[in-house]
C-alpha cells in the first residue's frame, strides 16, 4: 500500500527588507496563525510587534503594512531561516528538519550588503542557521554579528515580556 501524500508542507514568506536594512531578524518558520493572515508574527499574543512598537515608538494597533514600513525605514528586515518544511501545528519542535528547505542567504547578503547584524527570534532559528547556513556561507560573512534572542512566541512563557523586551533592545541599538 502506498503512503498517503503529506499535506502538512508549509512555505514561508518572502523577506521584508529595504535598501538600507542593517539588521535582519530571522524566525524559523511562520506559525499557523501567521500563515493564515499572511503576516509575520500574526499570532495576537506573540510579543514581537509589541516589542518592536516599544523599541521604535509605534502603536501596535497600526495596520500590518504601517508597522512593516516603520521597521524597514528604521533599518530592520524580517525573514525566516526556512523557506519550507513539513510541520504539524505551529511549534518549532514539530518542524521535520529532514524535509526543511532553507532560504537563499547567499543571495540575500549579496543583494543587501548593509546588513551587519542577524538576530534570531528563538533558539530553533539560530540552531538551524548554524547547522545549515553558516557552513554554506563560510567566512564571507564573518564580520556580521549573529545573536540569538529569546523567542517572542507565547510558547516561550518562562521569560516575562519585560525581560524579553530588555534582551531585544540590542536590535534598536544595532539598527542605528
Amino acid at each position: 500500500m502506498q503512503d498517503e501524500p503529506r499535506s502538512d508542507r508549509i512555505t514561508g514568506f518572502p523577506p521584508v527588507i529595504g535598501p538600507r536594512s542593517r539588521v535582519l531578524i530571522l524566525g524559523s518558520m511562520p506559525g499557523a496563525a501567521s500563515l493564515a493572515k499572511s503576516e509575520y508574527y500574526g499570532l495576537p499574543n506573540n510579543a514581537f510587534w509589541r516589542i518592536m512598537g516599544d523599541l521604535y515608538g509605534f502603536d501596535v494597533n497600526l495596520s500590518y503594512e504601517q508597522r512593516l514600513k516603520i521597521i524597514v525605514t528604521s533599518g530592520v528586515a524580517l525573514w525566516d531561516v526556512l523557506d519550507s518544511c513539513y510541520r504539524r501545528g505551529s511549534l518549532d519542535s514539530a518542524i521535520d528538519e529532514r524535509t526543511a528547505k532553507t532560504n537563499d542567504f547567499r543571495m540575500l547578503f549579496r543583494e543587501h550588503r548593509a546588513i551587519t547584524h542577524v538576530f534570531f527570534n528563538g533558539k530553533k532559528a539560530a540552531s538551524i542557521f548554524e547547522k545549515r547556513i553558516l557552513p554554506d556561507i563560510g567566512n564571507e560573512h564573518s564580520q556580521k554579528k549573529f545573536v540569538a534572542l529569546p523567542s517572542t512566541s507565547p510558547a516561550f512563557a518562562s521569560m516575562t515580556f519585560e525581560k524579553k523586551r530588555e534582551k531585544w533592545a540590542v536590535v534598536k541599538v544595532a539598527s542605528g
